[in-house]
């Protein structure tokens, strides 16, 4: 489903090159749940952007169902990643101002959708735990609460992929845990492949693949 060849990522500091990614060459298939895992530094977070078409790369290839989305528009970039992947940030992204409904609908309602989004957001809520808690505002969330909100914006467009950057850094262990089921239970209900970043050797018993990461390389194992 999404092929990566050759993918390097190359920032420039002042007069200073820096190598986030070096030449990353990966398979992900549909259904997979993969984990990218490296200590801090190591370009997990640079990869994801690169999958989730945040950013771009510097060199190199990211076909999604044999299409190279390099080489799309911004545009078309912006409009892939609302139609079909979500992701889940570190920091939850969550609007202040606005009921945990409202920020999961919202990115709905940006393509121009109709009220079938709000209904749609308030069965996402319920289906990760929070059924009760739709008009909610982040601040009266607890940090595991709101993960579970992010969680059901990022799957209002029914996305194919789902990217999460370290959903678990801000959380303690049992925030973390429910979290990581709900992701898993996304994939096994509903199909979704899960792409999660963490450096967290013990969250390798969550997927089914594993990818390793140092100084923007991929490497065999050495966590």
């Amino acid at each position: 489903m999404i092929a990566v060849n050759g993918l390097s990522r190359i920032y420039s500091v002042g007069k200073v090159e820096v190598k986030a990614l070096v030449d990353v060459s990966l398979a992900l298939e549909d259904g997979d749940v993969t984990c990218v895992m490296g200590k801090s530094g190591s370009g997990k977070s640079t990869l994801l952007r690169q999958l989730g078409l945040i950013d771009r790369p510097t060199s190199g290839q990211i076909l999604l169902d044999g299409q190279d989305v390099t080489r799309l528009s911004d545009g078309a970039r912006a409009r892939m990643r609302l139609t079909r992947l979500g992701y889940i940030f570190q920091e939850f992204a969550l609007l202040s101002e606005l009921t945990a409904h409202e920020n999961v609908y919202l990115p709905g309602m940006m393509l121009g959708g109709d009220l079938s989004y709000e209904k749609r957001a308030a069965e996402l809520l319920g289906l990760v735990g929070l059924g009760d808690r739709i008009r909610h505002r982040p601040k009266e969330l607890s940090g595991g609460e709101q993960q579970r909100v992010a969680i059901a914006r990022a799957l209002i467009n029914n996305p194919r992929v789902l990217f999460a950057d370290e959903p678990c850094a801000n959380l303690d262990s049992i925030s973390s845990e429910i979290v990581m089921e709900t992701l898993l239970r996304l994939n096994r209900d509903m199909g979704v492949t899960i792409v999660f970043v963490s450096h967290d050797p013990d969250d390798k018993k969550y997927a089914k693949r594993l990818i390793f990461l140092k100084d923007g390389r991929q490497v065999p194992e050495y966590l």
